[in-house]
């Protein structure tokens, strides 16, 4: 046997598994949810063309987001929803409040709601006095429909206060987004990341180019770079950023989420307990060194050595994390880390503050800590190593107490990290999945390097026991002992497994993958040989998991055969589930052809018959459209998803398919869906399949289930049902369908009704999805804006369903355009 070592992937949700533990809440993570914001909110007012004149404008409010589109209603329809309608940012004539004015434009009350308005001067002035206007820059030129993060592009310039000097800022350059979190170089140090920083963009620290000289504050070069230009290069390079101030840019509607610093109440001399921001591993006493004004004051950590080299220092405000009222420690059962030089290791606050000469800061100055925040011990998160803030490392939640966490880092650097202490607020600390979401490094568990050893057994010449072909996809060969019983005519000993390439593959099987499996498997053991089939099945499938889900042991069956865990793999999810596999070769035949009958494809797609010309059962005049209730009955009870890995597809974001740069969730009106109330069925694949053969079924009877399949989609394609209490036709929007499946529509889809759009969908295979666009009010008219990218990230649907739903849309479409446009 040989073995190699090779990295393995990581992958969160089979660590999460094999871990026991659990992801922290990504409500947890506000400044996470913030940064998904796209800048327009509900209650916001926008100029809109009013649509039975191009010429006039009218005031409109957002009633909710979905992603680049938008549901407006008219000011004066108050609440009335039947003349809400959606506009795509991009394409739409929407404008600023105030943008009519100045550019001559006509506002005028719309026909539907002129009775009501009888003073239409008066009217705006009520309406608009207080309101908040939608982002300008978000509905105009180059940022029009663009994620206001995108907007914080490499090159753009902020400024960044002194961590030494409340008083001072210097210009920094953003180096790279990723996700909100800056990596920032000063202005004037173009060649050297010797002194880069990593902030997230709501740092109360950082802030537009403009802030200091607005508030007074002094712009100049921190003194940790001062020395390397002159005076007069410094001047030269702020000349030259004042020159090109436009176009580096950034709209100061982007900070507008930024915590607000209120006003502390610290004096100079107070003491205190605080955590180190650089080295936030300990609880340390420490003590008010300056307050600059009303909003800023340095605090130092304590150091009693006389030979002392350095200051531990830094700004504070009065929301900072990491500073406590003296005794904190203590009365929360935590170690409180005596100052350098402090004689004996039983540190005492009281004989500490005589000792001093100083008072302790009161309660009153400190902010109040909450624990109701989302996070439990063993929770897994992604956090930023304070040693090295480039990487962001794996976390474990190791103790809580009020609004801190203890966390325990699976860092890179070769001397382990102690625990660091972060306030549930931090920056810092980012949900599960979040840098794969953004396209960023996460520093993998030092258990992810292993040792694979390889195994191949041993083929004597006699006693042929596995295919010499290696099993597909991880599936390892075993060396077989003598329980097996392996002998090549004996009844434990499985004949030939044929793949016939030319055979119907159903709904789940993806036709061009089976076309590559190999001719065949065996002869050998009649379990491994049969798990190899399995195996190699499962990874031919368009969604490996919904095949896994499909072959499943039921467990009210009566179980004759072996039980063998499989496993299968989607989109970075794992899965696992019992599948009873036969361990005699007399049952081999009858096992495939069930397992096909399951799958839904050809009774002879694999088996121990090779297929040479022609197959037997005809399916060669089959498609995808034909499957249903092709072979069997099928059983009313649903076979639930696999156990294993994070079968509940409520935690969506797992691992995120790579393209996309962030998650968002644009409906604002509803809390996060659970996936599970979305179709999770391969495109063109039945809704909640269960299929399953029954026992002992003949040929005559498989014919006659097609005959009276083939009558019924006849019906259905004549008529629609619908079930609750939708059973009556889609008036008057009675909707044919001819069998090439081209829509001919009686009525135009764009008047179509929140309602309307839901017969509709309710009469395709895609009626599960019905719910979403009746929470959401989708009507005909934002029906037809909808695009692929829009479904996946509004609807955070999957792409299987995705693009059968976007097919549905498309045939309205083409209706739509072939009937009724001009």
């Amino acid at each position: 046997a040989g073995s190699s070592t090779e990295e393995m992937e990581f992958n969160w949700d089979e660590y999460l598994e094999d871990t026991g533990a659990t992801a922290a809440p990504h409500g947890s993570f506000k400044h996470v949810d913030t940064s998904l914001q796209n800048g327009f909110a509900p209650g916001m007012k926008l100029e809109v063309a009013v649509k039975s004149d191009q010429n006039t404008y009218w005031v409109a409010t957002i009633i909710t987001t979905c992603g680049q589109l938008l549901l407006l209603r008219y000011d004066g329809y108050g609440e009335d929803r039947k003349a809400d309608f959606w506009c795509d940012i991009m394409t739409a004539d929407l404008h600023p409040i105030g943008w009519c004015e100045q550019n001559k434009k006509i506002l005028k009350v719309p026909e539907g709601i002129k009775d009501k308005i009888p003073d239409q001067e008066e009217f705006l002035q009520r309406v608009l006095k207080g309101a908040c206007s939608a982002p300008a820059n978000l509905l105009e030129g180059l940022h029009r429909g663009k994620n206001p993060l995108d907007l914080i592009a490499p090159g753009s310039r902020l400024e960044l206060q002194n961590i030494r000097d409340a008083l001072e800022a210097w210009i920094v350059n953003v180096v790279e987004n990723v996700g909100g979190r800056l990596k920032l170089r000063y202005e004037g140090l173009e060649d050297s990341d010797k002194f880069d920083q990593w902030l997230f963009y709501l740092d109360p620290f950082l802030h537009q180019v403009g802030w200091a000289a607005q508030h007074g504050y002094s712009l100049q070069p921190p003194s940790a770079i001062r020395s390397l230009k002159s005076e007069a290069d410094w001047q030269e390079i702020l000349k030259k950023v004042k020159e090109e101030e436009e176009e580096s840019s950034i709209p100061t509607d982007l900070f507008k989420d930024k915590p607000v610093i209120g006003v502390h109440s610290f004096s100079e001399g107070m003491k205190l307990e605080a955590v180190d921001p650089v080295a936030p591993f300990v609880i340390s006493p420490a003590t008010v060194l300056k307050v600059y004004n009303e909003k800023y004051f340095m605090i130092e950590i304590d150091d009693l050595r006389p030979d002392r080299t350095t200051r531990q220092s830094y700004i504070c405000h009065v929301n900072s994390a990491g500073i406590f009222p003296v005794q904190w420690s203590l009365k929360n059962g935590l170690h409180l880390s005596p100052p350098p030089g402090y004689p004996g290791q039983d540190f005492d606050w009281a004989d500490y503050l005589k000792q001093c000469g100083a008072e302790a800061a009161p309660q009153s100055c400190f902010p109040l800590l909450t624990s109701d925040h989302g996070f439990k011990e063993n929770m897994k998160l992604e956090a930023v190593n304070p040693v090295d803030p480039e990487e962001v490392c794996i976390a474990t939640v190791t103790k809580l107490k009020d609004s801190y966490l203890w966390l325990q880092l699976e860092a890179g650097s070769k001397k382990p990290v102690p625990d660091c202490i972060v306030s549930v607020e931090s920056m810092n600390i980012f949900p599960v999945g979040w840098c794969e979401t953004n396209g960023y490094q996460l520093r993998p568990p030092r258990k992810a390097i292993v040792n694979k050893q390889k195994k191949i057994a041993v083929v004597q010449p006699e006693k042929q026991i596995l295919s010499s072909r290696t099993v597909h996809d991880g599936l390892k060969n075993q060396e077989l002992n003598s329980s097996d019983s392996v002998v090549i005519n004996g009844k434990y000993c499985c004949p030939k497994i044929y793949f016939n390439h030319r055979c119907f593959s159903g709904p789940y099987l993806n036709k061009g993958r089976i076309a590559e499996l190999p001719q065949s498997v065996g002869p050998g053991n009649c379990v491994l040989v049969l798990k190899e089939v399995l195996t190699l099945l499962i990874n031919a499938a368009y969604k490996p998991s919904r095949v896994l889900r499909e072959l499943q042991l039921d467990e009210e069956a009566a179980w004759h055969g072996h039980g063998e865990t499989l496993k299968a793999k989607y989109k970075g999810k794992s899965y696992r589930a019992t599948v009873e596999v036969v361990r005699t070769a007399d049952r081999v035949a009858d096992f495939c052809r069930k397992t096909c009958i399951k799958l839904e494809c050809c009774p002879n797609l694999f088996g121990p018959q090779m297929v040479l010309d022609k197959c037997s059962e005809n399916c060669s005049v089959l498609t995808k459209t034909k499957y249903t209730h092709y072979y069997g009955k099928r059983k009313n009870k649903r076979i639930g998803r696999p156990p294993g890995g994070h079968s509940n597809l409520e935690v969506a974001m797992k691992k995120p398919n790579k393209r996309r740069k962030r998650r968002k969730n644009f409906f604002v009106h509803k809390k996060k869906r659970s996936s599970t109330s979305v179709d999770n069925t391969p495109a063109g694949s039945p809704q909640g399949s269960g299929a399953e053969e029954e026992d002992d079924q003949d040929e005559s009877e498989l014919s006659h289930s097609l005959a009276q399949e083939r009558d019924k989609r006849k019906r259905k394609l004549r008529t629609f049902s619908f079930s609750d209490d939708e059973n009556k036709p889609p008036s008057p929007k009675d909707i044919k369908m001819e069998v090439a499946e081209k829509l001919q529509l009686d009525s135009n889809p764009l008047d179509w009704s929140v309602a309307d759009v839901v017969r509709f969908l309710k009469s395709t295979d895609c009626a599960p999805l019905a719910r979403i666009f009746l929470d959401q009010e989708i009507d005909g008219q934002a029906l037809l804006l909808l695009t692929l990218p829009t479904v996946q990230e509004c609807m955070d649907l999957k792409l299987g369903p995705a693009i059968k739903l976007c097919h549905h849309i498309e045939r309205v479409k083409l209706a739509f355009y072939q009937q009724f446009a001009n």
